[in-house]
């Protein structure tokens, strides 16, 4: 089932106006609750916006793309902001063993912001994705957006941030799959040797 859903699922930037039921809403927000996260902290709260003036603010707050504002529906998924504390540098040296200098002297607040558990948040939206496509309802994933005027928008208290933005709806017109590199193309088997 979830193989046939990937398989359909494209991103859409042309949406029906109609209205998205609530529970179905509810369902789309029960898949993300139910994501994984590392140590079960579930460093996340999801940010649903069905106010067409809002939507229309938050498409100016991503740099200006207009086809945000046809959609009747999005979902801002937001993380926690991690403080500034030695384990979580300590695991980042750990894995990038030779940017430890970097790593150990970087600047408190941009640390705070590039290791926060935003990279986390990933796991409930494509969740949140793949049980909107059981309903018939498309999205398309947006990154690009001023995090510090989403957080405004929506009044976000200072222990959360925007991370990504699910744009939901139903596809007007036709809808068009993208073709995906084979499966030979991207797997190796214990140890990597390219075949040329």
């Amino acid at each position: 089932m979830i193989v046939d859903l990937l398989k359909k699922r494209c991103s859409v930037r042309n949406f029906k106006q109609d209205k998205i039921p609530q529970d179905t809403i509810d369902y789309i927000i029960e898949a993300g609750r139910l994501s994984p996260s590392g140590g079960n902290e579930q460093p996340w709260m999801f940010g649903i916006v069905n106010d067409k003036k809002l939507i229309n603010s938050i498409s100016i707050a991503a740099y200006n793309q207009k086809w945000i504002s046809s959609a009747p529906l999005i979902i801002v998924l937001c993380t926690t902001i991690v403080e500034d504390e030695r384990g979580a540098r300590d695991i980042q040296v750990s894995r990038f063993p030779e940017l430890k200098n970097e790593i150990l002297t970087m600047n408190k607040a941009l640390y705070n912001k590039l290791n926060s558990e935003e990279h986390q948040s990933k796991i409930p939206g494509t969740n949140m994705v793949l049980a909107a496509l059981e309903h018939g309802i498309y999205s398309t994933w947006v990154s690009y957006f001023n995090v510090n005027e989403v957080s405004d928008l929506l009044n976000l208290p200072s222990l959360y941030m925007p991370s990504e933005i699910l744009v939901l709806g139903y596809a007007e017109g036709e809808t068009k799959v993208k073709i995906k590199k084979k499966k030979e193309e991207i797997v190796f088997v214990n140890s990597y040797n390219k075949i040329t």
